[in-house]
């Protein structure tokens, strides 16, 4: 028998096998890897380095913007579609398996026979089927429980347990398979399997072993998760669910709750993505950290992005996910104008010794602040989308919150990638990040924190 306890732990563990998408691949392994691998292949072309540091962040930032577009236009479609169907699950089988197809194809970027266009193809594959994933699983949030009080409480706790997962996975990564400038990894042991860091080995395998946590931790989804009958199904169909979404579309106007807040998310998780995005291979490129350093920065952004998401998430059922949504933008717009003054020499802007820890520090610091505030700003506004949302459309509306965060999607690692190849300069590349979170601020004035169908 599949009690309810079973069901939201069940859902917990999607977050557990997924969010290494974002913490190793995204962020803190392959991200900066890719960095610094398609740098060296195009300084070897000819191109003088910090050119090339900036085109190889130009790159990574255009091909994620090229994956949000097709997130953006297909997402709310599907989401129609499986609402008139009844059906969220064989979605979910399908791009997950996409997620682990994309990861695995990484360990074919050695540096020896890179391929800029192989390594953005496939990273952009796994990212789509996990975003599409990620949208079929949040609209289950709603049945969890029926009392809607309880919901910041259950996003909150699967948010914290995903961080809990991505922590582990990260541990594991940098503990036995990534190599330090020693060829050893940051527990002392050579890379398993004999993997050979000049051949990139040792960062490559992050693809193949992101694909198999997914693999294996999604079995207690798969055991304890099913979609609940409708008594009205229709048959899968592309043109119905098309016909549906353009009739909410045209209603959207009618509750401005939902587009405020629509709007607002769009913006505040545009720049969030941006920041995550591109944080490790910031390091990597201004402060001149190794790998291993970034994933201990990493480490530290994760624990501190459980944490928060469990107080949070008892903050959220107390007070209602709003003010947790407020507080976090804040607290990124500040820390984005903390990242933007560090540089190896100077805080603030203001010079500091060379070969002081104060930089580095500080990036440390922003790294938690970054994973306390953004664990707690997504887990509160997965939430939040559950008021907003037509309670009868919920897959539609969470597809939705999906095209309004993936709309923009380029914007920010457009912009990013834009002011880097006009400023030649990747700290001044980060900026319009801050921007991005006022913006989204000032949207969330018009939006009701019981929404437009209470």
């Amino acid at each position: 028998m599949i009690t309810a306890r079973k069901r939201i732990w069940g859902w917990y563990f999607f977050d557990w096998a997924s969010q290494p998408y974002n913490t190793l691949l995204l962020t803190f392994i392959f991200g900066p890897y890719f960095a610094q691998t398609a740098t060296a292949s195009l300084v070897a072309g000819g191109m003088e380095s910090a050119a090339a540091k900036a085109q190889a962040q130009a790159f990574w930032g255009y091909g994620l913007a090229a994956a949000g577009i097709t997130i953006a236009v297909l997402a709310p479609v599907l989401g129609s579609v499986a609402d008139n169907s009844g059906r969220r699950l064989p979605w979910v089988w399908l791009f997950s398996a996409l997620y682990v197809i994309g990861a695995a194809a990484l360990w074919w970027t050695e540096p020896g026979n890179f391929s800029i266009l192989w390594a953005i193809f496939f990273f952009g594959i796994g990212l789509i089927g996990m975003e599409f994933a990620t949208i079929f699983t949040n609209s289950y949030l709603p049945e969890l429980d029926p009392d809607p009080g309880e919901r910041g409480r259950i996003s909150g706790s699967g948010w914290a347990f995903g961080y809990l997962g991505g922590v582990i996975a990260l541990i594991i990564m940098i503990a036995f398979f990534q190599a330090g400038e020693s060829g050893r990894t940051m527990a002392g042991f050579e890379p398993l399997f004999g993997l050979d860091p000049a051949t990139g080995a040792d960062s490559r395998i992050v693809g193949p072993f992101t694909a198999l946590w997914f693999a294996v931790f999604m079995i207690p989804f798969v055991l304890f998760i099913r979609d609940t009958p409708k008594r009205q199904i229709r048959a899968i169909s592309f043109a119905q669910g098309v016909k549906d979404l353009k009739q909410t579309l045209i209603s959207l106007p009618k509750h401005p709750s939902l587009l405020a807040f629509l709007g607002s998310s769009m913006l505040y998780r545009d720049a969030l993505n941006g920041m995550y995005t591109f944080g490790g291979i910031y390091a990597l490129g201004v402060l001149n950290w190794s790998i291993t350093d970034i994933g201990v920065f990493g480490i530290l952004a994760a624990i501190s992005g459980a944490i928060s998401c469990w107080v949070g998430g008892r903050v959220d059922r107390r007070v209602g996910p709003m003010p947790v949504i407020v507080v976090c933008c804040i607290l990124l717009v500040l820390t984005s104008v903390l990242i933007i003054s560090l540089t190896p020499i100077s805080v603030l802007w203001i010079d500091v010794q060379e070969g002081s820890p104060l930089p580095d520090i500080l990036f440390y610091v922003a790294g938690a602040l970054i994973g306390a505030a953004g664990g707690a700003l997504q887990a509160s506004s997965r939430n939040m989308m559950t008021f907003q949302a037509n309670p009868a459309r919920i897959t539609e509306g969470f597809g939705l919150y999906a095209l309004s965060g993936k709309a923009t999607a380029f914007l920010a690692p457009a912009l990013i990638a834009l002011t880097s190849d006009l400023t030649g300069s990747q700290r001044l590349g980060i900026a319009p990040v801050a921007g991005l979170f006022i913006l989204g601020l000032i949207l969330l004035i018009r939006v009701k924190p019981k929404g437009d169908f209470a």
